[in-house]
């Protein structure tokens, strides 16, 4: 059944790709020959963590992070100019593809069409298997997990590793039962993903426009007493609210980050690849988180001591 329902979705998919998404696709969906001709690479991002920080008001304007740094040495390694485009997490794929999509009943549901913005999402983007289906993500360069967080008062205490990611998931998911659970739908703290509605726990969702930096601070307003949170935020959170949070345990297996691209632009895929396999080896990769997540080593230090070579 399983399978079926995989397949079902890869079929729509395509059709939708080639049928739907016809007009938009041909004329903004253009592959790394077209963007050098263009001479514009659109970096489409969702403000989040220390990856992509955007702040604009009516005087003033400020783009930092890892992935605008990353995105930006891409583009002039390809000989481009970097453009931002600003997007929302039930926004950022259409935004890309021409056609919204959400996580919605353990299966991916196609929205309406909108126009194509940008050419590569990269703004902390969890590889996730739905988000496969829709997109071509590049090799990953940064680790996560979802985990779940609760205030420092807060009865739950943090599980002891079993040595077993998915028994102690079990074991998290057992604290959680009667317990309010911050979570948010469309992004990789969507609830769906980790079946947190089958726990008996009482899930949560913010008010549209919440950020997910603002899940620590909801929770210790009392919104509730748990929410969700992957590894980039909790280890910003940890360092901006030093004793006010505790890490309970994982609800997620090991997770991983990548750029997303559109499935008709292979070539722009592979040429980042390249990059990311020469900014490697250059020491350029390694400068770069030390910048904006040198607390990561601590946690996933195996995984920025894995091999140089990117998976092309």
């Amino acid at each position: 059944m399983k399978k079926a329902k995989q397949l079902t979705h890869a079929l729509a998919a395509t059709v939708l790709m080639g049928t739907g998404l016809l007009v938009s696709t041909t004329v903004n969906a253009d592959d790394l020959a077209e963007i050098k001709e263009r001479g514009v690479l659109r970096h489409i991002g969702v403000p989040y963590a220390n990856f992509v920080s955007y702040i604009k008001t009516d005087d003033f304007e400020s783009l930092s992070g890892l992935d605008v740094e990353l995105v930006k040495g891409f583009a002039s390694s390809i000989g481009v100019k970097y453009e931002y485009v600003p997007a929302e997490w039930n926004n950022v794929v259409g935004k890309l593809t021409g056609q919204n999509t959400f996580y919605a009943n353990n299966e991916f549901v196609w929205g309406e069409q909108t126009q194509v913005e940008g050419d590569i999402i990269a703004n902390g983007a969890t590889v996730l298997d739905w988000r496969e289906e829709i997109v071509d993500f590049s090799a990953d360069y940064f680790p996560s997990a979802v985990w779940l967080v609760a205030r420092a008062d807060s009865p739950l205490q943090p599980i002891k590793p079993t040595g077993d990611v998915n028994k102690d998931i079990n074991i998290v998911k057992s604290l959680i039962n009667n317990k309010d659970v911050l979570a948010m739908e469309h992004s990789c703290l969507d609830p769906n993903l980790y079946n947190l509605y089958d726990t008996g726990a009482n899930i949560i969702l913010p008010e549209p426009g919440r950020k997910l930096n603002e899940m620590v601070p909801a929770i210790l307003n009392n919104d509730a007493e748990t929410t969700l949170l992957d590894v980039a935020d909790t280890l910003i959170a940890l360092e901006k609210w030093p004793g006010e949070i505790k890490v309970i345990g994982p609800v997620s297996q090991d997770q991983r980050m990548a750029a997303a691209f559109r499935k008709t632009s292979p070539d722009l895929r592979h040429a980042f690849n390249q990059y990311l396999t020469k900014i490697r080896n250059d020491g350029t990769y390694q400068k770069l988180i030390e910048k904006h997540y040198p607390s990561v080593f601590y946690f996933y230090g195996d995984y920025f001591t894995k091999s140089n070579e990117t998976d092309l």
